[in-house]
């Protein structure tokens, strides 16, 4: 795992480079509005419809700082940037599909969001605030493999919410990274969740050679947050950087 550095002047971003960036949502009002300016009219009306005010204003950061980050790579203002969307709602560059091009995905909980940026794999993030009310062993039940039940119920009771956490962003993360969405049910794949142990798929029922396609990676965003980065194929590296947050 990489410590969280300050933002570098200038971004470059290789084909083994994968950079993850970290952001608070919670902006001054001033820089709100810079933000508003540069999203797009189906952005904007995204907005618009968030009930509350609080999701409303760290909707639009969330994707204010997006299109800045990429525009940073891209070399372009914010504003400029077009976007496209998967089948199962995966964002993508709409003017960017050479080889090279660069992939992204994004992720916020609380007041905090997290932006994985690759160039030519696939990649996916998720982020969560682990809320003390959940009932962890409940969900489990529902959405994970038998073999993930098992591994929760063998852990110490006060391990298991941190493990089931572990579990989910990781198997969200994986989803999120072939864009596919709930179309992919989590039963049918396993991941790590032991707190301590690495992150790794351990099986996929729809195609065993997927646990070689994919690197999963354990992020560390802060106090009573968990996340995790799945990134096609290997031999990369991986950076963590800060958004600059204005005074």
């Amino acid at each position: 795992m990489s410590a969280w550095r300050p933002a570098p002047d200038a971004l470059r971003l290789g084909r083994d480079d994968v950079h993850v960036w970290r952001a608070t949502l919670d902006q001054a009002s001033s820089q709100t509005a810079r933000f508003l300016r540069t999203l797009a009219p189906d952005e904007r009306a995204r907005a618009e419809r968030f009930y509350f005010h609080s999701d409303r204003e760290r909707f639009i950061v969330a994707r204010g700082i997006l299109r800045a980050i990429l525009g940073g790579y891209l070399n372009k203002a914010p504003e400029s940037l077009s976007f496209c969307y998967g089948s199962r709602g995966k964002p993508a560059l709409s003017a960017d599909s050479s080889q090279d091009a660069i992939r992204f995905n994004l992720s916020h909980s609380g007041n905090t969001a997290l932006y994985a940026v690759t160039r030519a794999r696939e990649v996916g993030v998720d982020l969560e605030l682990m809320r003390p009310q959940l009932s962890a062993e409940r969900l489990a039940e529902r959405f994970f493999s038998s073999r993930e039940v098992d591994t929760l119920r063998t852990l110490p009771a006060d391990q298991r919410r941190h493990a089931f956490f572990l579990a989910w962003t990781r198997k969200e993360a994986y989803i999120k990274a072939r864009g596919e969405g709930l179309s992919l049910p989590l039963k049918q794949f396993d991941v790590s969740l032991i707190p301590g142990e690495p992150a790794v798929l351990l099986s996929a029922e729809r195609d065993p050679q997927e646990i070689l396609r994919w690197r999963l990676q354990e992020l560390m965003p802060g106090p009573g947050y968990v996340a995790a980065l799945a990134v096609e194929g290997h031999g990369w590296s991986l950076c963590c950087w800060d958004w600059p947050t204005p005074l």
